[in-house]
């Protein structure tokens, strides 16, 4: 499917027919990928975003996503934590730690990105469960993803 170039998001680089390959989603309504002109561009300052299309079957969403794209790398290294700490978890009883909930400090820009178990979550225990599980069964998936990824920083110097 083609993805739109008339509206506020301008794609410059397309990745079309994403939905073929959206992890286990194989046929969901995300259709593309594109790395483009952000819509928020103000005259005289230029951003480039990332943006998944979403399309209904009859109409393009107003669900499709725009990030800006240190916001989809802050996201993939937090993915990356989150999948290093679970690797490991099943040695803390329960997978966590309730005294000590911090996972990591990601150095960011002066800052840091803070990884961390959520306490507030009401339904913690069973939850952090479901998702230590939901990640093991998409392991296969997502560590091609990680080599893939890997492999293209290697190839770019970092």
């Amino acid at each position: 499917m083609k993805i739109p170039t008339g509206l506020k998001h301008k794609p410059v680089i397309v990745s079309e027919d994403y939905d073929k390959v959206d992890g286990r989603n194989h046929g969901s309504d995300a259709k593309g990928l594109s790395l483009g002109l952000a819509q928020w561009n103000d005259r005289g300052k230029v951003d480039i975003s990332a943006k998944v299309w979403r399309h209904t079957g009859g109409k393009w969403s107003r669900q499709s996503e725009e990030l800006p794209l240190h916001r989809v790398l802050d996201l993939a290294i937090f993915i990356a934590r989150s999948q290093q700490y679970f690797r490991e978890a099943y040695r803390i009883p329960g997978l966590y730690d309730r005294e000590n909930p911090g996972i990591d400090r990601i150095a960011l820009q002066g800052g840091a990105l803070d990884v961390a178990v959520c306490l507030d979550n009401e339904n913690l225990d069973e939850d952090i469960q479901l998702f230590r599980d939901a990640l093991a069964r998409d392991d296969e998936m997502l560590s091609e993803r990680f080599s893939r990824l890997s492999a293209m920083l290697k190839e770019m110097g970092y």
